[in-house]
């Protein structure tokens, strides 16, 4: 019993998930049909990504570019915006949890190092906000993009049309954000600089290459998953089980049956698209808050054909609780396990921050 309840504590969206799916089941016994309910297109370019940047990670890419663009830094304010542009910029590309799980902890020693712990809150804040706002310009960005980009059978230019506009409005919110930080002079010594596997940053850019083809559909996804593996076979196998966040990808597969069961259900099917009629991008957004906006995506789309509002709707609404994004919660355990937190400021400044950026953005999103 104690392990099941610290299972649910670990991962309460997949027990979540899993409770939903298990109770659909029973309105709609499973069959054949069930196959058809699971993206296994978005399955796979989520599970090679994640190996994929798991093994950049591991290369040291990312710590070496931290170590050189803050080495650079001559003021607290300079060090907290490079920080959050790195959050920013990264996360279109490693996904938005993955830029937090890299660049906090940085951030943290960093402060340390420099004796600026009391900046720790607003920067460890403003990194997490440009995470989840920087991530939804590309399909690759965050695992709701990648899903829509997919369902949806969008082109890259018409994902970027959509995400664009906002994205570029998000920039420059999360940067003059940056003007919160004391400009107090800086000199860091950040000791040795990081050194990089180099074959390895080259096996994996490449991997990361035939991954964004695939994305782009240029190659089929089962050519690029079969790459990966069997590239990762000779050079890392151990990657293939332990660079992979396989709670997440069981959490898809247990949304996909639930809303595939939903869909099946035609009362509970007229009612989700009559709720969502002309509401898409709202409904989305406060759906965020209280599951997160991967499941809201996950859920929803299955009964809208409005793609943007729907893609702005679980983008924007990674904004506001921290529950909107899996990838803030990352961020809260990462700081409340530093020394002297202050978890509750740090919750203050957080919903701060984030219920303004909301605002604005989503007025934003409702006028472009």
């Amino acid at each position: 019993m104690s392990s099941l309840r610290s299972f649910v504590k670990k991962e309460p969206v997949l027990t979540l998930a899993s409770l939903c799916a298990l109770a659909s089941c029973f309105l709609v016994p499973p069959d054949a049909a069930y196959l058809g309910y699971i993206d296994f297109r978005t399955l796979s370019l989520l599970y090679a990504l994640m190996l994929v940047v798991s093994g950049l990670r591991g290369a040291g890419v990312f710590a070496h570019l931290a170590h050189l663009v803050c080495a650079r830094a001559k003021s607290t304010r300079a060090m907290g915006a490079l920080l959050v542009a790195l959050s920013f910029f990264s996360s279109m590309l490693i996904t938005n949890d993955v830029a937090l799980l890299t660049f906090v902890p940085f951030a943290v020693v960093l402060l340390g190092m420099t004796g600026r712990k009391s900046d720790l809150i607003t920067i460890v804040v403003l990194q997490t906000v440009a995470a989840n706002l920087g991530s939804m310009l590309t399909p690759v960005g965050n695992p709701q993009n990648l899903y829509l980009y997919s369902y949806y059978h969008l082109t890259a230019g018409d994902f970027f049309r959509i995400t664009a506009p906002v994205w570029a409005l998000s920039l420059l919110f999360s940067l003059a954000l940056c003007l919160l930080l004391p400009n107090e002079p800086l000199d860091p010594f950040l000791g040795e600089e990081p050194g990089l596997d180099r074959r390895a940053l080259a096996v994996h850019l490449a991997l990361f290459a035939v991954c964004l083809l695939a994305v782009f559909r240029v190659i089929d996804w089962p050519l690029m998953l079969a790459a990966v593996v069997l590239a990762l076979l000779v050079f890392d196998r151990a990657l293939l089980l332990r660079g992979a966040d396989f709670m997440l990808l069981l959490t898809f597969v247990a949304f996909f049956v639930f809303s595939g069961n939903l869909a099946r259900l035609d009362a509970v099917s007229r009612l989700l698209r009559a709720a969502l009629n002309g509401r898409e991008y709202l409904t989305a957004l406060l759906a965020s808050q209280v599951v997160s906006n991967v499941p809201a995506a996950l859920l929803l789309s299955g009964f809208t054909d409005n793609a943007r509002a729907l893609i702005l709707g679980v983008d924007v609404g990674g904004l506001g609780t921290p529950i909107a994004s899996l990838a803030s919660l990352i961020s809260l355990k990462l700081y409340s396990r530093t020394g002297g937190a202050r978890t509750g400021r740090y919750l203050t400044v957080f919903t701060l921050v984030n219920l303004a950026l909301l605002l604005l953005l989503s007025a934003a999103a409702l006028l472009l």
